[in-house]
Protein backbone atom coordinates (compact mmCIF):
# COMPACT_ATOMS: atom_id res chain seq x y z
CA UNK A 1 0.00 0.00 0.00
CA UNK A 2 1.32 3.41 -0.92
CA UNK A 3 1.25 6.20 1.63
CA UNK A 4 3.10 8.63 -0.63
CA UNK A 5 1.19 10.21 -3.50
CA UNK A 6 3.01 11.85 -6.40
CA UNK A 7 1.53 14.17 -9.00
CA UNK A 8 3.35 15.74 -11.91
CA UNK A 9 2.27 19.31 -12.62
CA UNK A 10 4.32 20.47 -15.55
CA UNK A 11 7.94 20.51 -14.42
CA UNK A 12 6.96 20.26 -10.76
CA UNK A 13 6.60 17.01 -8.80
CA UNK A 14 4.13 17.24 -5.93
CA UNK A 15 4.70 14.71 -3.15
CA UNK A 16 1.93 14.24 -0.58
CA UNK A 17 2.21 12.24 2.64
CA UNK A 18 -1.07 10.41 3.18
CA UNK A 19 -0.90 7.87 5.98
CA UNK A 20 -3.71 8.04 8.54
CA UNK A 21 -3.78 9.32 11.18
CA UNK A 22 -0.64 11.44 11.62
CA UNK A 23 1.62 10.58 8.66
CA UNK A 24 3.94 8.63 10.95
CA UNK A 25 6.81 7.22 8.93
CA UNK A 26 7.92 3.61 9.11
CA UNK A 27 10.58 1.95 6.98
CA UNK A 28 8.29 1.18 4.03
CA UNK A 29 6.91 4.72 3.89
CA UNK A 30 10.46 6.08 4.08
CA UNK A 31 11.40 3.92 1.10
CA UNK A 32 8.37 5.18 -0.81
CA UNK A 33 9.49 8.76 -0.16
CA UNK A 34 12.99 7.87 -1.30
CA UNK A 35 11.66 6.53 -4.58
CA UNK A 36 9.61 9.69 -5.11
CA UNK A 37 12.63 11.95 -4.68
CA UNK A 38 14.75 9.63 -6.82
CA UNK A 39 12.20 10.24 -9.58
CA UNK A 40 12.70 13.97 -9.10
CA UNK A 41 16.47 13.58 -9.17
CA UNK A 42 16.64 11.39 -12.26
CA UNK A 43 13.95 12.86 -14.52
CA UNK A 44 15.32 15.76 -16.60
CA UNK A 45 11.77 17.00 -17.19
CA UNK A 46 11.25 17.60 -13.45
CA UNK A 47 12.92 20.75 -12.14
CA UNK A 48 11.64 21.06 -8.57
CA UNK A 49 9.25 19.51 -6.04
CA UNK A 50 6.68 20.40 -3.42
CA UNK A 51 6.32 18.25 -0.30
CA UNK A 52 3.14 18.48 1.75
CA UNK A 53 0.81 16.38 3.86
CA UNK A 54 -2.80 15.36 3.42
CA UNK A 55 -5.29 17.07 5.71
CA UNK A 56 -5.01 20.30 7.68
CA UNK A 57 -3.92 19.35 11.20
CA UNK A 58 -0.69 17.36 10.91
CA UNK A 59 2.09 17.44 8.33
CA UNK A 60 3.91 14.53 9.96
CA UNK A 61 4.48 13.17 13.44
CA UNK A 62 7.81 11.72 12.32
CA UNK A 63 8.92 8.26 13.32
CA UNK A 64 6.20 5.62 13.61
CA UNK A 65 6.63 4.88 17.31
CA UNK A 66 4.10 2.04 17.16
CA UNK A 67 6.27 0.30 14.56
CA UNK A 68 9.32 0.97 16.71
CA UNK A 69 7.64 -0.44 19.80
CA UNK A 70 6.50 -3.52 17.85
CA UNK A 71 10.07 -4.27 16.83
CA UNK A 72 9.54 -3.42 13.17
CA UNK A 73 12.21 -0.72 13.50
CA UNK A 74 15.38 -0.73 15.60
CA UNK A 75 16.55 2.20 17.73
CA UNK A 76 20.13 1.01 18.21
CA UNK A 77 22.15 2.13 15.17
CA UNK A 78 18.85 2.93 13.44
CA UNK A 79 20.72 4.56 10.54
CA UNK A 80 22.00 1.13 9.52
CA UNK A 81 18.46 0.09 8.60
CA UNK A 82 17.53 0.34 4.94
CA UNK A 83 15.33 3.42 5.00
CA UNK A 84 15.74 3.68 1.25
CA UNK A 85 17.24 6.31 -1.02
CA UNK A 86 18.09 9.53 0.81
CA UNK A 87 17.97 8.11 4.32
CA UNK A 88 15.04 8.64 6.67
CA UNK A 89 12.01 9.96 4.76
CA UNK A 90 13.99 10.14 1.52
CA UNK A 91 15.36 13.59 2.32
CA UNK A 92 17.30 13.83 5.58
CA UNK A 93 20.49 12.42 4.01
CA UNK A 94 19.81 12.85 0.31
CA UNK A 95 23.19 14.31 -0.62
CA UNK A 96 22.75 13.81 -4.38
CA UNK A 97 19.47 15.68 -4.81
CA UNK A 98 20.33 19.01 -6.41
CA UNK A 99 16.81 20.00 -7.40
CA UNK A 100 14.95 22.39 -5.06
CA UNK A 101 12.30 21.04 -2.70
CA UNK A 102 9.65 23.34 -1.23
CA UNK A 103 7.92 22.19 1.95
CA UNK A 104 4.29 23.30 2.18
CA UNK A 105 3.56 22.78 5.86
CA UNK A 106 -0.15 22.24 6.25
CA UNK A 107 -0.07 21.22 9.90
CA UNK A 108 1.91 20.19 12.93
CA UNK A 109 5.54 19.21 12.26
CA UNK A 110 6.68 17.09 15.17
CA UNK A 111 9.87 15.12 15.75
CA UNK A 112 10.92 13.50 12.50
CA UNK A 113 8.27 15.54 10.71
CA UNK A 114 10.14 18.67 11.75
CA UNK A 115 13.39 17.06 10.60
CA UNK A 116 11.89 16.39 7.17
CA UNK A 117 10.94 20.07 6.85
CA UNK A 118 14.48 21.06 7.87
CA UNK A 119 15.76 18.96 4.96
CA UNK A 120 13.86 21.06 2.42
CA UNK A 121 15.23 24.16 0.70
CA UNK A 122 12.25 26.44 1.26
CA UNK A 123 9.49 26.25 3.87
CA UNK A 124 6.03 27.78 3.59
CA UNK A 125 3.89 27.26 6.69
CA UNK A 126 0.28 27.88 7.57
CA UNK A 127 -0.32 30.39 10.36
CA UNK A 128 -1.65 27.55 12.54
CA UNK A 129 1.46 25.38 12.24
CA UNK A 130 3.66 24.52 15.20
CA UNK A 131 7.04 22.79 15.37
CA UNK A 132 8.18 20.53 18.17
CA UNK A 133 10.80 18.00 19.22
CA UNK A 134 9.19 15.80 21.90
CA UNK A 135 11.86 13.10 21.93
CA UNK A 136 13.48 13.88 25.30
CA UNK A 137 10.56 12.70 27.49
CA UNK A 138 10.67 9.44 25.51
CA UNK A 139 14.33 8.91 26.35
CA UNK A 140 15.51 9.43 22.78
CA UNK A 141 16.88 12.34 20.75
CA UNK A 142 16.03 13.98 17.38
CA UNK A 143 19.09 12.67 15.56
CA UNK A 144 17.65 12.39 12.02
CA UNK A 145 18.51 16.00 11.24
CA UNK A 146 17.35 18.32 14.01
CA UNK A 147 20.47 17.97 16.17
CA UNK A 148 22.59 18.59 13.11
CA UNK A 149 20.61 21.31 11.30
CA UNK A 150 18.54 23.30 13.78
CA UNK A 151 21.42 25.01 15.68
CA UNK A 152 22.74 26.19 12.30
CA UNK A 153 19.41 27.86 11.47
CA UNK A 154 18.34 29.50 14.73
CA UNK A 155 20.16 30.77 17.86
CA UNK A 156 21.88 27.94 19.71
CA UNK A 157 20.12 28.54 23.02
CA UNK A 158 16.69 28.55 21.35
CA UNK A 159 17.51 25.24 19.68
CA UNK A 160 18.63 23.83 23.04
CA UNK A 161 15.35 24.97 24.59
CA UNK A 162 13.47 22.97 21.98
CA UNK A 163 15.77 19.96 22.46
CA UNK A 164 15.86 19.91 26.26
CA UNK A 165 12.46 21.29 27.23
CA UNK A 166 10.45 20.13 24.25
CA UNK A 167 8.78 23.49 23.84
CA UNK A 168 6.93 24.15 20.61
CA UNK A 169 7.57 26.98 18.18
CA UNK A 170 4.84 28.70 16.20
CA UNK A 171 5.19 29.37 12.50
CA UNK A 172 5.34 33.10 13.25
CA UNK A 173 8.28 32.63 15.62
CA UNK A 174 9.95 30.31 13.13
CA UNK A 175 9.63 33.02 10.49
CA UNK A 176 11.14 35.54 12.91
CA UNK A 177 14.26 33.38 13.17
CA UNK A 178 14.35 32.76 9.42
CA UNK A 179 13.53 29.08 9.83
CA UNK A 180 10.36 29.51 7.77
CA UNK A 181 10.42 31.55 4.57
CA UNK A 182 6.77 32.54 4.50
CA UNK A 183 3.68 32.25 6.70
CA UNK A 184 0.29 32.11 4.96
CA UNK A 185 -3.31 31.69 6.15
CA UNK A 186 -4.37 28.13 6.91
CA UNK A 187 -5.29 26.28 3.73
CA UNK A 188 -3.20 28.44 1.41
CA UNK A 189 0.12 26.62 1.88
CA UNK A 190 -0.02 24.55 -1.30
CA UNK A 191 -1.17 27.49 -3.42
CA UNK A 192 1.74 29.61 -2.17
CA UNK A 193 4.19 26.75 -2.74
CA UNK A 194 2.92 26.30 -6.29
CA UNK A 195 3.57 29.98 -7.03
CA UNK A 196 7.18 29.60 -5.95
CA UNK A 197 7.57 26.26 -7.72
CA UNK A 198 6.30 27.76 -10.97
CA UNK A 199 8.80 30.59 -10.60
CA UNK A 200 11.62 28.08 -10.08
CA UNK A 201 10.40 25.95 -12.99
CA UNK A 202 10.58 28.97 -15.29
CA UNK A 203 14.25 29.55 -14.50
CA UNK A 204 17.34 27.81 -15.85
CA UNK A 205 17.38 24.41 -14.11
CA UNK A 206 21.14 23.90 -14.18
CA UNK A 207 21.65 27.24 -12.46
CA UNK A 208 19.11 26.33 -9.78
CA UNK A 209 20.72 22.93 -9.25
CA UNK A 210 24.19 24.48 -9.14
CA UNK A 211 23.14 26.76 -6.29
CA UNK A 212 22.11 23.76 -4.20
CA UNK A 213 25.16 21.70 -5.16
CA UNK A 214 27.61 24.49 -4.31
CA UNK A 215 25.84 25.46 -1.08
CA UNK A 216 25.91 21.88 0.17
CA UNK A 217 29.59 21.46 -0.76
CA UNK A 218 30.84 24.65 0.90
CA UNK A 219 28.63 24.68 3.99
CA UNK A 220 30.65 25.39 7.16
CA UNK A 221 33.89 25.91 5.22
CA UNK A 222 35.90 29.09 5.88
CA UNK A 223 35.25 31.75 3.25
CA UNK A 224 38.53 31.36 1.38
CA UNK A 225 38.15 27.58 1.28
CA UNK A 226 34.56 27.97 0.09
CA UNK A 227 35.70 29.99 -2.91
CA UNK A 228 38.49 27.52 -3.66
CA UNK A 229 36.23 24.48 -3.40
CA UNK A 230 33.63 26.05 -5.66
CA UNK A 231 36.27 26.61 -8.34
CA UNK A 232 38.34 23.46 -7.89
CA UNK A 233 36.07 20.90 -6.24
CA UNK A 234 34.12 18.03 -7.71
CA UNK A 235 30.93 19.92 -8.59
CA UNK A 236 29.69 18.44 -11.89
CA UNK A 237 26.40 20.34 -12.07
CA UNK A 238 28.12 23.67 -11.45
CA UNK A 239 30.76 22.95 -14.11
CA UNK A 240 28.07 21.86 -16.57
CA UNK A 241 26.06 25.02 -15.91
CA UNK A 242 29.00 27.30 -16.75
CA UNK A 243 29.18 25.96 -20.32
CA UNK A 244 25.48 25.20 -20.82
CA UNK A 245 23.21 26.34 -23.63
CA UNK A 246 20.93 27.79 -20.97
CA UNK A 247 23.66 30.10 -19.68
CA UNK A 248 24.23 31.45 -23.19
CA UNK A 249 20.49 31.73 -23.77
CA UNK A 250 19.94 33.68 -20.55
CA UNK A 251 22.58 36.26 -21.42
CA UNK A 252 21.38 36.54 -25.03
CA UNK A 253 17.76 36.98 -23.93
CA UNK A 254 18.76 39.77 -21.54
CA UNK A 255 20.71 41.62 -24.23
CA UNK A 256 17.92 41.12 -26.77
CA UNK A 257 15.24 42.15 -24.27
CA UNK A 258 13.14 39.00 -24.57
CA UNK A 259 12.10 36.15 -22.32
CA UNK A 260 14.63 33.30 -22.21
CA UNK A 261 13.72 29.79 -23.33
CA UNK A 262 15.52 27.35 -21.05
CA UNK A 263 15.92 23.69 -21.99
CA UNK A 264 17.92 22.27 -19.13
CA UNK A 265 21.09 21.73 -21.10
Amino acid sequence: MSFVETTRRGRVLEVTLNKPKVNAIDIEMSRQMGRAFAELRDDPDLWCAILTGAGEKIFSAGWDLKALNAGEMELDNWWEEDYGIGGFAGLTENWNLNKPVICALNGLAIGGGFEIALSCDLIIAGDHVEFGLPEMPLGIVPDAGALQRLPRRIPHNIAMEMFLLGRRMTSQEAAHYGLVNKVVPKGQELEAAREWADQIASSAPLAMQSVKEVQRAIECRPLQQAFAHMREGDLPTYRKMLTSEDAKEGVAAFVERRDPVFKGR
